[in-house]
Parts: C-alpha cells; sequence; structure tokens
C-alpha cells in the first residue's frame, strides 16, 4: 500500500477530515491545532466538522546539540515530559536541560499571547475535543498536550494526524488514547517526506487563520 504525500498542511488537512467525518455533529466539538504547524491542518479538519477551531501551545525540547531531535516537550501548567534514555544517551547534563526547558517557557508564553492576546482560552471541561498535529515522529509534543489537556477533564480526545511513527503510538500515553491517522510507517524518515510542502507556518498564519474559522463560527451560529 501506497504512503500519501500531501501538497501541504492545509491538504492533509482536508484529507484528515475525511477520516473525521464521523465526528460532524458531536455536540460541544472543539479542534485543537498544535501550534504551529498543526494549525493549518485543524483548520481544514474544523471546517470540515463545522466546529469551533482553537490553538493549544505546547514547546518541543530539542537537543542542544541536535535541536531538530526532541528530547521532551513542555505544555501550560507546568507540563514537562521528558524522554529520559535519549537524554542519558545524548549526555545531556541537567544545567544544559534547565537552560532549554527556560528558553522554550519563554517562547510558550510569548506564542500564548501572540495567538490569542486578550481571547481567553476556551473551554476544555465536559467537551469533545479532536487535538491536531501535522504528524507524530517522536510524540512528545503530543504527550505533554494530552497532559495538558487531560488535567481540564475533557469527556473526549481524540488525536488526529496525517501521518503518525508506529513505534510512538506504542507509548502508554497514546496507546490508552483515540488515534486517526492516515499513515503509521515503522520508518518514518520525518514527518517532512510526506509533504510536498513543509515550510514552516508562521505567527501570521496562525492568526489569520483562528480569526477567518472564528469568523466562520459566527457566521453559522448567525445562520442557525
Amino acid at each position: 500500500m501506497s504512503e500519501p504525500r500531501f501538497a501541504d498542511r492545509r491538504d492533509a488537512g482536508r484529507a484528515l477530515a475525511g477520516a473525521l467525518e464521523a465526528l460532524a455533529g458531536t455536540p460541544d466539538l472543539l479542534v485543537l491545532g498544535l501550534a504551529r504547524g498543526g494549525v493549518p491542518v485543524a483548520f481544514e479538519v474544523a471546517r470540515k466538522l463545522g466546529a469551533e477551531l482553537d490553538v493549544l501551545v505546547v514547546r518541543k525540547l530539542g537537543l542542544p546539540q541536535q535541536p531538530e531531535l526532541a528530547m521532551g516537550a513542555i505544555g501550560a501548567g507546568g507540563v514537562l515530559e521528558l524522554n529520559p534514555e535519549l537524554i542519558v544517551q545524548a549526555q545531556v547534563s541537567q544545567e544544559a536541560l534547565d537552560a532549554v526547558v527556560r528558553r522554550e517557557r519563554l517562547e510558550l508564553q510569548r506564542r500564548e499571547t501572540a495567538y490569542r492576546g486578550d481571547r481567553p482560552p476556551p473551554r476544555l471541561k465536559g467537551r469533545c475535543i479532536v487535538l491536531v498535529d501535522d504528524g507524530i515522529a517522536t510524540g512528545a509534543s503530543i504527550r505533554a498536550a494530552l497532559d495538558v489537556l487531560r488535567r481540564a477533564q475533557p469527556a473526549r480526545i481524540v488525536v488526529a494526524a496525517p501521518v503518525a511513527a508506529a513505534q510512538a503510538l506504542l507509548e502508554p500515553s497514546l496507546a490508552r488514547s483515540e488515534v486517526v491517522t492516515l499513515a503509521r510507517p515503522w520508518n518514518l524518515g520525518g514527518v517532512g517526506r510526506f509533504y510536498e510542502d513543509f515550510g514552516q507556518t508562521g505567527d501570521d498564519e496562525v492568526r489569520r487563520l483562528l480569526e477567518r474559522s472564528a469568523s466562520a463560527s459566527q457566521a453559522r451560529h448567525a445562520a442557525s
């Protein structure tokens, strides 16, 4: 079976939305895009499902000598998800780890303010939440996001991504979760290889998509 390949994140979102269409009409449905790359994917999912869209900010903790490789992730409320085996293998000192965590906490706070401004975060308790990212490699960011969400006691969480490493889905936090993907390769080789355009998603694009989705949601409510 050939692996899917997407033109860009919006294209992947439209494809992923098709696998989630059974959720359309679910009461109190909320789609959360992981900032930043998950937001364009989540925008298309929310549009297809007629759901509210918002953003969830978590930050990957990259290895000091190899930043693209996650040794963990952080989220709101002090959530800290670490990969102890990788930290030991890469010989990351406590001092170096603390420095990465401090830097990423500052960036997390900056992004929260940049994307939401004075708008309060969405209500999570008791809701059905679709948590969307553009791909799951190590799973660190998704696990941190799940930790944040579970503390808020939603009624249901569905994790959705166009592609996910099969190994990452075996981690306990994800193994006991409801996960929807379009591909689960054992040898992922990087999420970007599933996209023709995998350029970085900017802050402006995140804000623009959130504003467009909010306007569409208000129009739907006004028409109903």
